[in-house]
């Protein structure tokens, strides 16, 4: 837990200075630049801590299941919930809807603190296991936030350069997606050949930066082969794409399983005392003793059921009981055709996903208001009233799992990977023989199943055109293209004349 605490003062130093800076009238893509600092490994580490903050602004943490799962047929919003979450759900998103600018804005305000970190380290007076460490790290997060913007919006702008005037504020869109994602290759590329593999609650390391490689490989195999928007007119090749996907999916899933590995207790991936368990290759980092939302998180309260305030119970199989909040706000809730996909018997649904609470004797209770099927991922038992502990789960070794699976097609080595986590599951193993498009087909439906509610499930839809043809889904009065990405935002083609 050393590093644990460390990472953690390390940010509500550098959340504190970043959050009281903060503001929605920043420049269009952000701005952090200071001529005196990097001077030290201390100003190198600050800096790159004030680059991850970026993931935890309000708006853009809650993207991940604004713009991953409510737009699909996995999850809906409370109906009473205002704003612009039901224009995402129903698939009405236009260049004014403010949560899709948001995830926008947030986005290059990573980026451009990351192109800092980039340009100032490299060039300081700093050891290079330091400079490895730090641009590495960078590398990491600047890819993440162009594959994030590239799946999100599909064409956008592209700046690799620290902000150093107000016309840099405006950079030139890519001349194509192909582009941003030989940028976000290239990146991930660099930060695997600078980073070891060092687990760290919050951090990434060289493990991280191979599982996002297999990740933008699939995206890139499956998108072309579904001739989904976009990917049609890249010259990468399919084979290759996969190929690739399984190689880097495959040191994932192999090579570091002292660190990295399956956890064989479904309910203990998602306890929030355990950040460094072995699934969690990329955790975001948060904590209740934090000051500002962000270094602490709400994210029960989106998902758990109102019970006036009184605590609530969630009952497992065991009849074990796990405390949660009861001011909940209910607003991320489980779509009932969704939660009929799991087989009854399967873990996954019963552990996980629930429609009644308890008192803290175990005997049921009724709220004052329906609350439906609600997820059992994001509990803090020890909450304090808003203040909990509870964090995305960015990149699980699960999803890198399935990924190799869906790569590599029905050999054994991918019906092994997938079926691993069907039997952690206590379901059957899915059907031998299969070929290879039927293969690929039901483990996109394991994905579904085993990484609901973590923001994956809209980018899966999109990369293999399926949007429109999903039951649920709201968007059939679309065409896949249409629904391939958000257009982007008129708050940002109104402040760069280079975006159209």
């Amino acid at each position: 837990m050393k590093t644990y605490k460390l990472t953690q003062k390390l940010l509500t130093v550098i959340l504190a200075i970043g959050m009281a800076g903060c503001s929605l009238e920043e420049k269009p893509y952000g701005f952090y630049s200071s001529d005196n600092f990097y001077k030290t490994e201390a100003d190198a580490e600050s800096g790159l801590m004030y680059a991850y903050n970026a993931l935890n602004y309000l708006e853009y943490l809650r993207g991940i299941w604004y713009v991953g799962d409510i737009p699909t047929e996995t999850m809906y919003p409370k109906p009473s919930e205002p704003g612009d979450i039901h224009s995402l759900q129903s698939w009405t998103v236009n260049s004014n809807t403010e949560l899709t600018w948001y995830y926008f804005k947030y986005c290059f305000i990573g980026i451009n603190r990351t192109n800092t970190v980039i340009d100032r380290v490299e060039t300081a007076p700093l050891s290079e296991a330091v400079k490895n460490k730090v641009t590495g790290e960078a590398y990491f997060l600047r890819a993440w936030n162009y594959f994030n913007l590239v799946r999100t919006f599909g064409l956008v702008p592209v700046s690799t350069a620290s902000i150093t005037s107000v016309e840099q504020t405006t950079p030139p869109m890519a001349n194509s997606i192909e582009e941003i994602y030989n940028l976000v290759i290239a990146d991930l590329r660099k930060a695997e050949s600078l980073l070891e593999v060092n687990k760290v609650f919050g951090r990434t390391d060289k493990v991280a930066a191979q599982a996002m490689l297999a990740k933008v490989y699939l995206n890139i195999a499956s998108g072309k082969e579904h001739n989904a928007a976009a990917f049609r007119d890249m010259t990468y090749n399919v084979q290759q794409m996969y190929d690739s996907a399984a190689y880097y999916a495959r040191k994932v899933v192999n090579d570091y399983n002292t660190s990295y590995y399956f956890d064989p207790d479904i309910r203990h991936i998602f306890d929030v005392y355990a950040p460094e368990g072995p699934e969690h290759i990329f955790i975001m980092a948060i904590d209740r003793s934090g000051t500002y939302e962000g270094q602490y998180s709400k994210i029960p309260l989106q998902f758990l059921p109102d019970n006036g305030g009184a605590d609530i119970y969630i009952k497992f199989s065991d009849a074990s009981l796990l405390k949660g909040n009861g001011n909940g706000w209910g607003v991320f809730r489980i779509e009932e055709s969704f939660v009929n996909r799991f087989l009854p018997i399967d873990k996954r649904r019963i552990e996980l996903i629930h429609n009644k609470i308890y008192n803290s004797q175990g005997n049921e209770i009724r709220p004052a208001t329906d609350i439906g099927y609600f997820s059992a991922k994001y509990v803090d038992p020890e909450f304090n009233g808003q203040w909990t502990s509870a964090r995305p789960f960015l990149i699980r070794y699960s999803d890198i799992a399935l990924v190799l699976a869906e790569a590599v097609g029905p050999t054994a080595e991918g019906y092994a990977a997938v079926n691993s986590i069907r039997r952690r599951a206590g379901v059957p193993d899915i059907t031998p023989g299969l070929d290879v498009a039927v293969f690929r087909e039901r483990v996109i439906e394991e994905r579904a199943l085993e990484l609901a509610f973590e923001g994956d499930r809209l980018f899966d839809l999109r990369r293999t055109a399926s949007v429109t043809k999903t039951a649920g889904a709201h968007a059939d009065r679309l065409s896949e293209d249409e629904a391939a990405f958000y257009p982007i935002p008129q708050r940002e083609i109104d402040l760069n004349p280079n975006v159209n």
